[in-house]
């Protein structure tokens, strides 16, 4: 099994450096939308069996122009939304973004998973979506030719990745200077689990 992780194209929500982790609100922009088609174009020979998106609207279409293109379903999943940011939703002042840094240092550098902005997901509960998520697909697709993608975001991937694919870690996503718009991973399973085989191509 392969499992190709890529992050959304650009969005009305990534211009407006708006929080926008729920519900229906910000679309891809016409920038966005060519970059998931040159993704599209990437993809084209990679002979794809399915596609899991996050029901965040940046993320969705970027699934669904995805599976036009490539002629494969797609499916949306609770696991692959970005972390609920609680009462940050829809604010976008310097404020509310040290806020969110704060939290996300607390996570990464000092260990207090357990921290969460008001009425926002903490470390543990957006790990307790994920991990059973791919443990899922691997029980399904581990042993098969499956090559699927996964539709998501740059904060969810920054910290879940590093727990499935056993030769990532912070330190190698800090290197690459973050997850950019349909920047895309390519995995594969071994005896030691997921391990990343390619990094945008």
């Amino acid at each position: 099994m392969k499992i190709t992780f890529t992050r959304h194209g650009e969005s009305q929500a990534n211009l407006l450096k708006e929080f926008s982790n729920q519900g229906l609100k910000h679309p891809l922009t016409p920038v966005g939308r060519g970059q998931v088609a040159a993704l599209a174009e990437r993809l084209q020979d990679q002979q794809v069996t399915r596609i899991y998106s996050s029901p965040v609207l940046r993320a969705l279409e970027t699934a669904i122009i995805l599976a036009v293109k490539l002629g494969v379903e797609y499916e949306v999943v609770e696991a692959l939304r970005e972390y609920d940011v609680g009462v940050l939703e829809g604010r976008s002042d310097p404020q509310s973004w040290q806020l969110w840094k704060e939290m996300a240092e607390a996570w990464l550098s000092h260990q207090r998973l357990e921290q969460r902005v008001e009425g926002g997901e903490s470390y543990l509960e957006v790990r307790q979506r994920f991990l059973p998520f791919i443990e899922r697909l691997t029980q399904e697709y581990g042993q098969t030719e499956a090559h699927l993608v996964c539709v998501g975001h740059g904060g969810l991937y920054r910290l879940m990745l590093p727990l499935v694919v056993s030769n990532l870690n912070q330190a190698f996503f800090a290197r690459q200077g973050g997850f950019g718009y349909t920047a895309w991973i390519t995995c594969e399973t071994t005896r030691e689990g997921l391990v990343c085989t390619s990094w945008n191509d």
